[in-house]
């Protein structure tokens, strides 16, 4: 007996007719912003080979990822992230290309969340990648358009925070711990579970390191954020990483953004992963990040080729969500219908082809009444109705909004 052939699976859900449009929308103008600033789009395979994310870092846990054997017996997996298969490409097919290689994509990952938390398992994401160098130039660059993607989906509705996780990890590589002591530490920064952190932290000792990682959770807000750090703990690395942080933040506050970026040196997340700057967008009505990224510099040595790289993705689904939630979006309707009398349907057809020419959006109906065609034009809000027969009549269609 069949048990699931009506429904999707946990973490999974199907996008009707409005849904797919308010989506579409999203995409092609970010897609816009994206080719304006000469980045190529490139599509990855939705598997690949399981060493493809069993790197040295174990960014990604096997738990969290969906599996699969190929004919010979390899383990594969459906796409968790988009940023390591990009970086396959660059150090196979893309390795003789010069650099600087700017890249985006628009494709869905898959990610076996635990089933209590109500996350999505199959994410819309685009992104870009900037493969190739270190320049405050390029992280200039990165973010900036990271806030064009963000004001294109809500200009008065978003928060962009910036941090650098260098100086977490200057902080803790001082510390006399274990390497599962550290990395407890970087997860209760990044839940901001200040009890459990205090705690941790008492039993490794009472110093300035110690005192300095228990404040950064509360090292959020504007320019004044960096005098803090420095008091708390300096050294010529740290007193670098803040210096070069401020002044990016400098920059992008005479955007005019007022209010709207802020500086968070407790975005420590994925500290295997990213090297530099970080970043984090947020829109009202979702308390999860939708945008999220930062500078990566050692992951594509992890494939045989050693250059720097930076870059973002965007929850495509989250931003979709919002708006409809807001009722914002209303589905376009059709111009017209064509309805064609008996015997003149391929008539029909051409006059309504000769309107779609002409840019309209015209349907063609396939009721056998020129009454049931006015009907339906009206439920679905179409104003006018075209008959054509040995001549060719309009009708206009009441319609309640």
């Amino acid at each position: 007996m069949k048990q699931y052939d009506l429904i999707t699976p946990e973490g999974t859900n199907d996008l009707l007719f409005e849904d797919c449009a308010i989506r579409n929308g999203i995409e092609q103008r970010i897609a816009g912003i994206f080719s304006s600033k000469g980045y190529c789009e490139i599509v990855t395979p939705g598997i690949e080979f399981f060493d493809v994310f069993n790197l040295r870092s174990r960014y990604f846990p096997q738990e969290s990822m969906y599996k699969l054997v190929d004919g010979k017996g390899r383990l594969l997996v459906v796409r968790p992230d988009s940023t390591m298969p990009i970086a396959r490409v660059a150090a196979t097919r893309l390795r003789e290309v010069p650099l600087p290689l700017r890249m985006f994509y628009r494709q869905n990952v898959y990610r076996n969340s635990p089933a209590m938390r109500g996350g999505s398992d199959e994410i819309k994401q685009m992104g870009i990648e900037l493969i190739g160098s270190d320049s405050r130039r390029a992280d200039l660059e990165v973010i900036t358009t990271a806030i064009e993607v963000l004001a294109s989906c809500d200009n008065e509705k978003f928060r962009f925070e910036i941090g650098d996780i260098g100086f977490f990890r200057e902080l803790v590589s001082k510390l006399d711990t274990d390497d599962a002591s550290k990395e407890e530490i970087r997860s209760l920064i990044e839940v901001k579970n200040y009890p459990a952190l205090n705690d941790l932290l008492d039993s490794i000792g009472n110093n300035k390191i110690t005192n300095a990682l228990k404040q950064l959770p509360r090292l959020f807000g504007g320019v004044e954020v960096f005098e803090k750090a420095a008091n708390l703990f300096a050294d010529e690395k740290i007193n670098k990483i803040l210096s070069d942080l401020k002044a990016i933040y400098n920059d992008l506050s005479a955007l005019g953004y007022d209010g709207k970026i802020t500086v968070d040196l407790g975005i420590v997340n994925k500290m295997d992963y990213y090297t530099g700057v970080v970043m984090k967008g947020y829109l009202e009505g979702c308390g999860d990040e939708v945008l999220s990224g930062g500078r990566y510099n050692h992951l594509l040595a992890e494939f045989g080729y050693d250059v720097p790289a930076t870059g973002f993705a965007v929850n495509i689904d989250a931003a979709a969500k919002l708006i409809k939630r807001s009722n914002t979006y209303k589905a376009p309707a059709a111009d017209a219908v064509v309805f064609a009398e008996n015997g003149y349907e391929m008539d029909g057809l051409k006059y309504a082809h000769k309107l779609i020419s002409e840019g309209l959006t015209v349907e063609n109906s396939v009721f056998g009444t020129l009454e049931e065609t006015k009907k339906y034009a009206a439920d679905r809000k179409i104003r006018k109705v075209i008959c054509v027969s040995d001549k060719i009549t309009e009708a206009e269609v009441n319609v309640n909004e």
